[in-house]
Parts: structure tokens; C-alpha cells; sequence
């Protein structure tokens, strides 16, 4: 497995804080979720490493009503995603999900997509056209955006990773995060995993996201026909729960 992704002479974005810090000095109880403090968000996270796997993918769905519901942030959101990244070199992040052989850490991923779908450019200017100031300094929103380099660097090992699925999450991630002007040197580098997600992933939400990312940074895709986006679609969808089900 080879989690070297890094380009000599970058810079490296900053480290997160290691989770068992997270967990143990943020002010849960604080902080405010869909349905009410966040008083019993240390449970919650603390299962994510639990050795059962259906453990693991029913906590990580209740974290993402928690703090994640229909696609808003709250106050908890931010180090709730702190935790979700820090874990994932962790040994649980290894375990297989019920009945696809996928590591957990691809779930792992895939939630850190939704919240970095929640917070990134396109959902922050359509939301503006109704709710002017929706991105004011002091907001939950602009915190977890603030966050992205940080977040990047806990996904960026998991790029060339040796399992399809964990790639292919990881490439997501690391292309809505490189939507900050902190990241912009990496996004050559990205449009590499743009284009594998664009020919080898079976989703067409995430492709968009893929295509999008080109567009936006000023690569040609004339030669890629744009994906039409569906009323019922608003960004890529994982919240883990049909982990839970067998595939039909």
C-alpha cells in the first residue's frame, strides 16, 4: 500500500490535532447538533472504533444525522469531522464492512465527502442567493471550511491507495477540499484522480463532482460530455447506512 503522495518541495498542509485530543478536550456538551447539544457525541465517536464493523457503520451513520442532518452544519460538525479524519490510518479503519469486503475506512471517506460537500463552493453560492451572510466568519459553515487543509492532509495518503473503493472516496474528498485557495498548488496533481474517478467509477454523482472540478480549474473536457445532474441530485451520497444492507 503506498500512501506517499506527497510532491517534493510543497509545502504540507497542517496537521490535525490527534483524535484522542479531539475527543478529550472539545467541549461537546457545548455545542450544538440537529437535535440538541452534543453531549452524546463522545459515545458516538468512541464506537467508530469499536472491532464490529456494523458498529462502526451505525455510528458513523447516527454522527451524520447528528451533526450532518439534510445537509446542514452545525456547531459540533467541525471537530466531529476533525475525529472522522484523524481516524483513518487506525487500525478499525481496516475492518471489512458487512457483506462487500470494504474496508471501513472507505465509509470513513465517504462521510468526510458529504460534510465536504455541505461546506464547498457550489452548495455556499447557491445558498447566498436566499441567505445573504450565510457564510459569515463566526458560522459553523465557514469553521469546517476553515478546516479543509487540515482535512486534506489526513486524506491525501489514502489517494493511491490499494483498494478501488478507498481511492476513489479519498479522490472525492481531496477534490471538493482543494476547492480552498490554500490548495490550489495541488490541484494539477488532483485532476490526475479527477480523471481516473471520471473512467472507472460506476457513480455518476461522484463523477460530476470529478467533471466539475476539471471545469473549474480550467482543464479541457470538451472530449468528456457533461453529466446532466438529476432534481433529486445534489452532490455525492454517503451516509453509510446501506453499508448495513446486502446488495441486491
Amino acid at each position: 500500500m503506498n500512501h506517499n503522495s506527497s510532491e517534493a518541495g510543497v509545502p504540507r498542509e497542517p496537521d490535525l490535532p490527534p483524535y484522542q485530543v479531539v475527543l478529550a478536550e472539545t467541549d461537546w456538551g457545548s455545542l450544538q447538533t440537529a437535535f440538541g447539544t452534543g453531549e452524546c457525541l463522545p459515545k458516538v465517536l468512541a464506537r467508530l472504533l469499536e472491532p464490529d464493523p456494523r458498529v462502526q457503520v451505525t455510528a458513523l451513520s447516527e454522527l451524520g444525522e447528528l451533526v450532518g442532518h439534510q445537509g446542514s452544519i452545525y456547531e459540533a460538525t467541525a471537530p466531529a469531522a476533525m475525529f472522522v479524519a484523524g481516524i483513518l490510518a487506525h487500525p478499525a479503519a481496516m475492518n471489512l464492512r458487512p457483506y462487500r469486503s470494504v474496508p471501513v475506512r472507505a465509509t470513513l471517506l465517504n462521510w468526510l465527502v458529504s460534510r465536504a460537500y455541505d461546506a464547498s463552493d457550489e452548495v455556499v453560492d447557491r445558498t447566498e442567493q436566499y441567505f445573504p451572510g450565510f457564510l459569515a466568519d463566526d458560522t459553523p459553515l465557514a469553521a469546517l471550511r476553515d478546516l479543509r487543509p487540515m482535512l486534506y492532509r489526513a486524506v491525501a495518503p489514502f489517494l493511491q491507495d490499494s483498494h478501488e473503493d478507498v481511492r476513489e472516496a479519498a479522490g472525492l474528498a481531496a477534490l471538493i477540499l482543494a476547492e480552498h485557495p490554500a490548495l490550489a498548488r495541488r490541484r494539477d496533481h488532483l485532476a490526475v484522480h479527477a480523471r481516473r474517478i471520471l473512467d472507472t467509477s460506476g457513480d455518476a454523482p461522484n463523477q460530476r463532482v470529478a467533471w466539475k472540478a476539471l471545469q473549474a480549474w480550467g482543464h479541457d473536457v470538451t472530449d468528456i460530455e457533461p453529466l446532466q445532474k438529476e432534481p433529486w441530485d445534489c452532490g455525492p451520497r454517503s451516509d453509510g447506512r446501506g453499508d448495513l444492507e446486502p446488495p441486491f
